[in-house]
């Protein structure tokens, strides 16, 4: 089975700082929705791993996230794409859960469900925590300079090996062009 696990707010979507909080908020950063296309298209399982942590500090509800992820959903649908799942941690950033990135918990709890060995998997984030929750459980790390990317990149501190690209369609651009030179 080949998996990728992509991050959601600044990957796939235009993130904001006072957060997404409806569909009408949720916006595909141009070219994302045809990458995860590509990415169906080519075998892969696409996997979701977002903070959501707008549900524990009460701006928004389990029904709107839902809603939210509904349009996220038919939108990659429309052109040819799948989310096969979304794992979410709803807590807040002081929370002590495990699930919320940093932590490598939403993952553990990907790899259980999905009964998928982690170690190797492609794993795309705009934010440290991102890189830093899919390393710890073994994922090879890809930064994409959309949303927080191009601060996260300067900051620097990133995972050993992290790949960075310009968005998700570059980074499945290259995902997808190694996989045909392995072939060969």
């Amino acid at each position: 089975m080949k998996l990728i696990i992509l991050d959601r707010d600044g990957v796939i979507n235009f993130d904001s700082a006072q957060y997404i909080k409806s569909p009408e908020e949720w916006k595909p950063i141009p070219g994302s929705l045809e990458a995860i296309a590509r990415l169906k298209q080519n075998g892969y399982r696409v996997v979701v791993a977002t903070n959501q942590s707008g549900i524990g500090r009460g701006l928004f509800d389990m029904d709107t996230l839902n809603r939210i992820h509904k349009k996220m959903h038919k939108a990659a649908f429309e052109l040819g794409g799948r989310i096969d799942a979304i794992f979410y941690c709803p807590h807040a950033a002081d929370s002590k859960c495990e699930c919320r990135k940093p932590k490598p918990g939403m993952f553990k709890r990907i790899a259980e469900t999905l009964n998928a060995d982690l170690n190797g998997v492609a794993t795309i984030g705009d934010s440290l925590r991102d890189l830093q929750a899919g390393a710890a459980a073994g994922c090879r790390p890809m930064l994409v300079l959309t949303g927080k990317g191009e601060k996260t990149r300067d900051e620097g501190d990133l995972p050993e090996g992290t790949l960075i690209f310009a968005n998700l369609a570059a980074a499945v651009d290259h995902l997808l062009s190694r996989e045909t030179k392995e072939k060969k």
